[in-house]
């Protein structure tokens, strides 16, 4: 029986849905298991491309070496478009319990990666003349060669996510192993040919041939269901990913092509190849850790499956680091022939550690990146492409030298990893505090579910006594405080009104938000969190807990200060003093991930904290409670703000300045002015 029968796999699919239900243990120990199998098969790839390169070099030198690098690169860009499928597929096979869905998800795929693959590469055949032009290139039959290479790499890219997604690392292993062993044996035999870069060309077209055959899922006996398609943004989040990531992985070979002559450019080559020996390692660890981490549902599983690849990322880049640092000259000669030029070795070593280093703190954002996109659709992916269209423009200024060139890619890519861990760090701060702060389990009460429209108007009448609605309360003031939500239209004009002062806020909340009325017990109110804005940032403490910001306010209320925020909270304080809000219905809003987790007020924070200031052990009897759950809730800016958070507020915003709410409240008045009209007529 194959190792892909269909019985095989579908004990696979039940295996995998306990997996997901497992200990933490468990799954560190699969992940470990998955990154192991891809890592020993990426350390014989490696090897082996090691290998052919070395192979290469002595048979060709420095400057034939480099034309067939850049021209095995050009054919690396397009991996974009075979990882974006591989992903694709990965992330959506391992979401699926159905077997007949996998499949029908892989076919579906597969199609699309074709439609790609044919207008790439007779658009490759077009540009063929001006891509031999800017890299200099002695034949168009080069490109043309790697036009051909490229209708079965990118569908290549849905095979292996098919493997991925199955957890299928042995079979999936095996077609890189088959992958590489096929490109050194054609390249020594038709180097021996006395074909010279036309056969190493040759070779690549034969191996990413030989992995298409060899990575054709046996799927017989099972009838595929209809395949869903991911969604756009799915795709395009992928698409982007991986783009981003061919050019930081690649351009920068191209651009030394263009701009120093074939030996430097030979040279370059050759230390490029120790750094994607390092990316082929570390990528085989986030092919092992990204279908776990789209698999699990808990963040916190997701982060044991995080840490687990981030360990072997670092141990995997800091022994090539020091390996390349302290490797001795003559290792150097032996690899690369005698007609390499290597100045002494000590520049070249310090060219191939600094090299090694930058990609290696490159594959920690990398690492960070794929588990986001595994969780969510996230906007590393844009970030990524900005760092990498920032490496280009770099390298385009600063050129002098290859060491100049290699340094612009390390200080972005450092800047890089900085930028994309924040986000990560705060949630462990952030966990770390509010499992002090919050020393037993919610005791919160679900009362009923709440229509987002109730939501909405509550909202809308704690709000309307702002300056903003000055033109709009006589109007309205009659859906705003006596509201039929059962009226459509008085629905879609209280959603305008609340727009027009606190759009920016709503707009934010994740679209799967499920609103509660909740009743809420003293112990919860340790995990409260006001709403980080303004005047709040300068009297909370850090973590913004709602008890610890109130004690802080107490004592400069106490020193009678005149500030006008303080004395806003002090007469309602006042007003608290005397009546009960909750029996006037007053609401708050919160929002929270689930019942567990900490929550953070949206409105109702004045009212809130003048409570605590009357009585602090009785604040959870004087309002009642609405709260927005949503297991994405950590993407809204309001409730965790870091760098990720804040760019999807900043797109959101730009998304949004052609909002149409300003006519929908512009049409309500003309519509209400018109019906006065007309009534007036009829009573005249």
């Amino acid at each position: 029986m194959s190792s892909d029968s269909p019985l095989r796999v579908a004990s696979q699919v039940v295996d995998e849905t306990a997996l997901h239900r497992g200990p933490a243990v468990q799954l560190r120990t699969r992940v470990l298991g998955g990154s192991m199998i891809m890592l020993v098969s990426s350390g014989f790839v490696g090897v082996m491309n090691l290998v052919y390169n070395f192979v290469v070099v002595h048979a060709l030198g420095a400057g034939s070496f480099g034309h067939a690098n850049v021209v095995y690169t050009v054919l690396l860009l397009l991996a974009s478009f075979t990882l974006s499928y591989q992903i694709l597929c990965s992330k959506f096979v391992a979401r699926t319990n159905s077997l007949p869905e996998k499949i029908g998800i892989y076919r579906l795929l597969h199609r699309r990666a074709w439609y790609w693959a044919v207008g790439i590469s007779i658009s490759l055949v077009v540009a063929s003349p001006l891509f031999t032009s800017y890299l200099n290139l002695p034949h168009r039959e080069y490109i043309l060669m790697i036009a051909v290479a490229s209708l079965f790499y990118i569908p290549l890219g849905v095979q292996r996510g098919f493997m991925q997604g199955m957890y299928n690392f042995p079979r999936l292993a095996a077609n890189f192993a088959v992958e590489v062993v096929v490109k050194v044996v054609a390249a020594i035999v038709f180097i021996s040919l006395g074909w010279g870069v036309t056969g190493v060309v040759l070779a690549i077209v034969a191996s990413i041939l030989a992995a298409y055959i060899q990575g054709w899922p046996r799927t017989r006996g099972v009838q595929p269901a209809r395949g869903v398609l991911p969604a756009l943004e799915e795709g395009v989040q992928a698409s982007v990913f991986f783009i981003g990531q061919m050019i930081i992985y690649n351009l920068d070979v191209i651009l030394v092509e263009h701009f120093f002559d074939a030996t430097k450019a030979g040279v370059y080559a050759a230390v490029a190849v120790v750094g994607r020996v390092v990316y082929m390692l570390c990528w085989s660890v986030v092919n092992g850790m990204f279908p776990f981490s789209a698999g699990v549902e808990s963040e916190e599983r997701g982060r044991s499956v995080l840490s687990t690849a981030l360990l072997l990322v670092v141990l995997i880049a800091s022994v090539f680091t020091l390996g390349a640092w302290a490797a001795p000259t003559r290792v150097w000669h032996l690899l690369l022939g005698n007609g390499f030029p290597l100045n002494a070795g000590g520049p070249y070593r310090a060219l191939l550690a600094l090299y090694a280093a930058s990609t290696g703190i490159w594959l920690l954002s990398v690492v960070i990146m794929s588990y986001e996109i595994s969780r969510k659709i996230g906007h590393v992916s844009w970030l990524q492409l900005a760092f990498s269209g920032a490496i280009v423009a770099g390298i385009y200024v600063i050129h002098g030298s290859l060491h100049d060139v290699i340094m612009v890619r390390m200080v972005l890519m450092i800047a890089l990893l900085l930028i994309v861990s924040v986000p990560f760090l705060r949630v462990q701060l952030v966990g770390k505090s509010s499992s002090t702060a919050v020393p037993m389990p919610s005791t919160m009460k679900k009362i009923r579910r709440l229509k987002e429209e109730e939501v909405i108007s509550e909202f809308l009448k704690s709000e309307f006594h702002h300056p903003e609605y000055r033109a709009y309360r006589n109007r309205f003031s009659e859906i705003v405080n006596h509201p039929d939500l059962e009226n459509a239209q008085d629905n879609e004009l209280r959603h305008a009104l609340l727009y027009r002062r606190r759009g920016r806020l709503w707009r934010e909340l994740p679209p799967d938000t499920e609103w509660w009325e909740v009743e809420l017990q003293s112990s919860d109110l340790q995990r409260i969190r006001i709403f980080p804005r303004s005047q709040w940032r300068k009297h909370s403490s850090r973590s913004y807990y709602f008890l610890d910001t109130a004690e802080r306010i107490r004592a400069r209320i106490l020193s009678q200060s005149s500030d006008a925020f303080m004395a806003k909270l002090r007469s309602l304080r006042a007003d608290l003093e005397t009546t009960n809000a909750r029996e006037n219905g007053s609401a708050v809003l919160l929002i929270g991930i689930d019942e567990r987790s900490p929550l953070t007020i949206i409105e109702g924070n004045h009212r809130m904290t003048a409570a605590a200031l009357v009585s602090p052990l009785d604040v959870h009897l004087r309002f009642r409670f609405f709260v927005g759950f949503s297991p994405r809730m950590m993407n809204c800016c309001w409730y965790s703000t870091d760098f990720m958070t804040l760019l999807r507020y900043a797109k959101n915003t730009v998304t949004w300045v052609f909002d149409n709410q300003q006519e929908v409240l512009e049409q309500a008045m003309q519509n209400q002015l018109g019906s006065e009209v007309r009534h007036s007529s009829e009573v005249a």
